[in-house]
């Protein structure tokens, strides 16, 4: 090619490189309705960066004003329940922890669908994140053979020398197909065990996402109920419209059939949490119907709303109905286990479905493909943000100790995550003021 060639296909790149960005532009300015609803559900800064730089490499320094504006574009505010517990952002976690802040937490290294390698995985993870130490219950073989094929031998043997991680053998371990009752025979399983540290006070919480019956029984067993706690509930974080105040939904699956009582206990149980843990001065509580007249719903509504009502020791905010329960309106909201557990899974299936729909309107052809790759993350996000199972686990509230359910299919990450939370609920000495259930004095609200 000579000079003038050269020279003339140089100047028609220069000339077009303009003409590429205003319709990038202009492509995501006529898409602002897809974009405003990522932007507002997930974070994807790392994203914009990342496509600005690409574009950056190959279209020169006139597309960086065009990736600045694509950065602040995509700025949208960061959800994670479990972190927030302790006021952590991802990325600004301590880099050095102090061993005497360390708390024991006990881990049934056996229960759920990918034991004992990605609940080992995730316990080593959650060391270098969390001021935590981890009894580690499994069996030996096992858990040593998981971890040479997931490479994680240098770590085990590094947490172990410092003190930060203990492997306590376990017997047959509980299956997830198995009924609750096992527990009573197979008394070495690790999810016994686990349980009897925190019994014995040598850990201050427990966590496993094995079969969640089968914890529960256990921690009946070996734990006790609180005083004036008939039936323990599960509770759960869901999202809400505001990133940085989840609601507390229980119980979401340990009672079927509840008694008005039952609820009015579940209402005490989520009030102390969410005001110790959560951080909410004065918890709004909701009760679960199908409208906000008190005269609406069945016999259990009808009569939980009268108990609910002549409470003083938390803060009733009346009925709740079921689009009210993300809208931020109450922060914590009582129904009984089958409908909490119905409610569970649906937002369970919203992220997948929501992501589906959002890829599906989004334009064909090379513009759609280069506008997607401002959105790729971001619709990752969306679903991580309203799927429940990427945000770790659930406490079982109502037993004497603390004991965190995670998800059957929960891998490295959700444990961290589940950690995290177990090490909120010890650190914030929950189980004092639950066991002051039956001192109204101390309980009422100011």
């Amino acid at each position: 090619m000579d000079t003038d060639t050269s020279a003339s296909f140089e100047s028609r790149s220069k000339t077009n490189r303009p003409r590429a960005i205003r319709r990038l532009v202009i492509w995501y300015r006529r898409n602002a309705a897809v974009t405003t609803l990522v932007d507002t559900a997930a974070n994807s800064a790392s994203a914009a960066s990342n496509v600005a730089g690409s574009v950056v490499s190959s279209a020169g320094s006139v597309v960086t004003s065009a990736g600045s504006m694509a950065g602040s574009m995509l700025q949208p505010l960061v959800f994670d329940p479990l972190r927030r517990l302790q006021g952590a952002e991802v990325g600004n976690e301590r880099n050095s922890i102090q061993d005497a802040e360390r708390l024991w937490i006990a881990v049934d290294g056996m229960g759920g669908d990918n034991a004992p390698g990605q609940i080992l995985d995730g316990c080593l993870q959650a060391l270098q994140r969390l001021p935590i130490r981890i009894k580690f219950v499994g069996e030996s073989d096992k858990v040593l053979q998981a971890a040479t094929e997931l490479g994680l031998d240098e770590l085990l043997n590094q947490a172990i020398e410092l003190g930060h991680l203990d492997l306590i053998a376990s017997g047959p371990s509980v299956e997830m197909d198995e009924e609750a009752t096992v527990v009573r025979r197979k008394r070495d399983a690790s999810i016994n065990i686990a349980m009897d540290l925190v019994k014995k006070g040598t850990a201050l919480a427990m966590y496993s996402a094995g079969n969640s019956g089968a914890l529960m029984a256990s921690a009946i067993f070996r734990l006790g109920r609180l005083p004036g706690i008939d039936r323990p509930a599960i509770g759960a974080l869901f999202p809400t419209k505001d990133p940085g105040q989840p609601v507390l939904v229980l119980d979401v699956g340990a009672n079927m059939d509840c008694k008005p009582n039952y609820l009015h206990q579940f209402a005490l149980l989520g009030n102390i949490y969410s005001r110790d843990v959560l951080q909410v001065a004065n918890p709004r509580i909701g009760l679960l119907n199908i409208g906000e007249e008190s005269c609406k719903g069945n016999d259990l509504s009808l009569q939980t709303y009268s108990l609910l009502t002549e409470e003083e020791r938390f803060n009733f905010a009346g009925n709740c109905e079921g689009r009210d329960v993300l809208s931020g309106e109450f922060d914590v909201v009582v129904c009984d286990g089958f409908t909490g557990n119905v409610l569970l899974k649906f937002l369970e299936s919203v992220g997948s479905v929501l992501l589906n729909v959002l890829r599906s309107e989004l334009p064909r052809g090379r513009r759609g493909k280069v506008g997607s790759a401002f959105l790729r993350s971001n619709l990752k996000r969306i679903k991580k943000r309203l799927d429940h199972a990427e945000h770790g686990g659930a406490l079982l509230l109502g037993v004497n100790g603390i004991c965190v359910i995670g998800h059957g299919s929960s891998k490295a990450l959700s444990v961290v995550s589940a950690l995290r939370l177990a090490h909120s609920a010890a650190n914030h000495g929950v189980m004092d003021d639950l066991l002051q259930l039956q001192n109204p004095a101390s309980m009422t609200i100011g």
